[in-house]
């Protein structure tokens, strides 16, 4: 049974890290280089809650897979779950609120935007190195 609670863990780990990597790597950039800044805007402002859910639903299904055995792991992969539901269920409507604000001219509005963004993407960066961490750890082993 510990082998398959592994190989469950492993491969939620795998996808994770793969999706990340793909979407923030190839999918993001490359929306924004083939659409006009207005379309663009919209489409990411769609696809993020569906990116936040998928790393939420793959860390969790990770860390509880991993927990018997990869207490460690598991852990990492319950935080970046973590980070996901609050940036999804907290961060991304204050983000698009203020971008919203900043659109219709809201200077104010518009630094917060920018912070608030800023934090998300470090957010996303340090889920994106975490998933690789775990994904180092289990390769080692």
């Amino acid at each position: 049974m510990a082998e398959v609670a592994l190989v469950v863990g492993t491969l939620a780990a795998a996808l994770l890290l793969g999706s990340m990597a793909f979407f923030s790597a190839v999918m993001a950039p490359l929306v924004f280089i083939e659409l006009d800044a207005v379309t663009a805007g919209r489409f990411i402002r769609s696809v993020f809650p569906w990116y936040a859910l998928v790393v939420l639903v793959l860390a969790a299904v990770a860390a509880a897979a991993l927990a018997a055995d990869r207490p460690v792991d598991a852990g990492i992969m319950a935080a970046v779950a973590l980070a996901a539901s609050v940036s999804r269920q907290l961060l991304m409507p204050r983000i698009n609120a203020y971008r919203d604000r900043a659109l219709a001219g809201d200077a104010a509005a518009g630094r917060r935007f920018d912070a608030l963004h800023r934090a998300s993407v470090w957010i996303n960066a340090a889920q994106l190195l975490a998933s690789g961490v775990v994904m180092a750890r289990l390769a080692a082993t």
